[in-house]
């Protein structure tokens, strides 16, 4: 087993018993397993509903065991260890499926891809950044998100705002003019660690530059530098001067929302799902809530978006190889199947031949915000191998209780890092 696979499942509290063989299970040659963090608030329905259609229209079943988001992150890496992976899972691109794939869980899907003419189908730009590693194909991008300021479109009017930041400066005053008006500028729910991570990311962009920013993700560079200092020494001002919501860690990032949904603070960071979740209140997009890019830092500095590609990959103990391809090909290439997810799952799809007005008017903008910027960055915990990454989303959280001691919170990061690395 990979050294660094062995040592981070060592660490885990989540017991191998719950991955017992899913897809030695697998009896008709008709049925394919899969897992999946598509749960609850997170898309479960909607992923239901296309899945019904795939196998009314193949004639292939899918066995489905949907696992939280939080416990996927580890329960799949277990099953990898144990050579029980389902046929299917979802995974997210970048170091995560660099991750499993070095440790030998994924099957290639090269042959796939050419025979379904994916090539066509797929925008290349999400393409040459997600489905590629070690020079195979192993990922089809079943959609990607991205992360920017959602707010209470009521609440800046009541507060008398205008005119949306673009600047920091700018951004800074919003702060201070929320602040005043007895508003609670910024929600964050970071019970579960993630969600702090756009924070660090965006910052960091913005200040060091996307090329510093991926050699801190493969560890030329150090949570002790200059530039990592600078990050977030600006967050801690934004957390100091009071325009964070109190008590960050205690809420997740839907409690998060929820306070932007009802006013008790403005906005909040987070990636498009938020809409999805918004949306499924009830609320309406361009009314209700909006968005705006996070605002530029330093002149000079390259415009990087943030966000996730959620994919879908086989495992290398695949028993329904067919039936396994023929649901990836399906869920990329149907233009139905990927329009009725992304425009209800809050996500935006890779298929080329997904029409952009299935999506509302906030993500028709979304969409071109992410074509104006220069490069889409993977968040931090995709951007970084999995062993790293919880060095870092620990960080984050013990920041938001304790800003003040930032740098010893970066000088304990950085030694555990680059253990984690060594490893």
């Amino acid at each position: 087993m990979n050294v660094a696979l062995r040592k981070l499942l060592v660490s885990s509290c989540i017991a191998p018993a719950i991955a017992v063989g899913a897809s030695a299970a697998a009896g008709a040659d008709n049925e394919v397993t899969i897992s999946h963090y598509f749960t609850g608030e997170l898309g479960l329905k909607i992923l239901q509903e296309n899945v019904a259609k795939f196998e009314a229209d193949t004639g292939y079943t899918l066995k489905d065991s949907p696992i939280g988001h939080e416990d996927f992150k580890t329960d799949i890496l277990v099953r990898a260890a144990g050579g029980g992976l389902p046929d299917v899972f979802s995974y997210w691109a970048g170091a995560r499926t660099q991750f499993v794939a070095d440790s030998g869980g994924l099957s290639p899907i090269g042959d796939m891809w050419a025979r379904e003419g994916l090539d066509d189908v797929v925008a290349k730009a999400v393409a040459d950044s997600a489905t590629m590693y070690n020079g195979e194909r192993y990922l089809v991008p079943f959609n990607y998100h991205y992360a920017g300021m959602f707010y209470n479109k009521q609440v800046l009017a009541d507060a008398g705002v205008m005119e949306l930041p673009t600047d920091w400066d700018g951004f800074l005053a919003l702060c201070e003019t929320l602040k005043s008006n007895g508003v609670a500028p910024i929600a964050l729910g970071s019970k579960f660690r993630w969600p702090a991570q756009f924070w660090f990311d965006y910052l960091l962009l913005r200040t060091a530059g996307p090329e510093y920013r991926a050699a801190l993700m493969d560890g030329s560079a150090a949570y002790d530098d200059a530039e990592v200092k600078e990050a977030m020494e600006i967050w801690r001002g934004l957390v100091e001067n009071g325009y964070f919501l109190p008590n960050s860690n205690a809420d997740t990032w839907t409690d998060a929302s929820d306070k932007v949904a009802r006013g008790d603070a403005a906005m909040t960071l987070m990636g498009t799902w938020i809409t999805g979740y918004w949306n499924g209140l009830g609320l309406e997009p361009g009314v209700d809530y909006d968005y705006f890019p996070f605002p530029t830092m330093r002149e000079g500095v390259a415009n990087s978006v943030v966000g996730p590609i959620d994919g879908l990959v086989i495992s290398s103990n695949v028993q329904n190889r067919e039936g396994a391809e023929a649901f990836l090909a399906y869920m990329m290439s149907n233009a139905d199947v990927q329009s009725h997810w992304t425009s209800n799952y809050g996500a935006l799809s890779a298929n080329v031949n997904v029409d952009s007005s299935v999506y509302n008017d906030v993500m028709q903008r979304v969409v071109g915000t992410v074509a104006e910027a220069d490069t889409f960055a993977f968040n931090y915990d995709l951007a970084t191998p999995p062993p790293v990454a919880e060095v870092g989303l620990s960080m984050f959280q013990r920041f938001m209780d304790s800003p003040a001691d930032a740098d010893a919170i970066l000088g304990d990061a950085q030694v555990a890092a680059a253990e984690a690395f060594a490893n």
